[in-house]
């Protein structure tokens, strides 16, 4: 009887232990490109990554510029930067085609997502990734918000919008990851 109960509470405890969750990283998701096609985050694997969500009516949408600069800069040595375009703000154009064309006018040569929500309920997976985790301040406020991923997929650093993409302390944290 007495080992039947030990076994029994054991085999609760074992039970009832929760299961550490998987560790999460952003190679893990996958979004839409501009073009509407599934793309893998996998493919950026070991690269430094600065994620952006962006708009092309913003007052910030100027930042394109000094992205793209950064991107180029960088890029040889395994650094990429990821616009995902957002009308959460009331705005981005009405459709991916328009946005797009609307980038090429920047000569953006850095991959652009599906434009898609990146904050409240619906966001897309790889904002829930980036603003839920635990000091990074919550929602997005505004357009152009940046993240700094490293190599591993780990979130390093949060910038707000009014954090230009040329100037520190981002460049020098990206040099820094690289």
């Amino acid at each position: 009887m007495i080992k039947k109960f030990v076994l029994g509470l054991l085999t609760f405890s074992v039970l009832s232990v929760p299961l550490a969750p998987a560790s999460e990283n952003l190679f893990q998701f996958q979004a839409p490109d501009i073009d509407g096609e599934k793309l893998s985050l996998r493919q950026f694997e070991g690269q430094v990554v600065l994620i952006v969500n962006t708009a092309s009516k913003c007052g910030y949408t100027y930042q394109y510029e000094g992205l793209e600069k950064v991107y180029r800069q960088f890029k040889d040595r395994g650094f990429v930067v990821l616009g995902f375009p957002s009308d959460d703000f009331w705005q981005e154009y009405n459709s991916n085609e328009e946005i797009k064309e609307f980038c090429e006018g920047y000569q953006i040569s850095f991959p652009l997502f599906a434009e898609g929500p990146v904050r409240g309920s619906g966001k897309q997976d790889v904002f829930r990734f980036l603003t839920e985790q635990t000091g990074m301040d919550g929602e997005i406020r505004w357009n152009f918000e940046k993240f700094l991923i490293d190599r591993d997929g780990s979130l390093v650093q949060r910038y707000r919008s009014g954090q230009d993409p040329v100037n520190d302390p981002l460049v020098s944290q990206i040099e820094t990851l690289l």
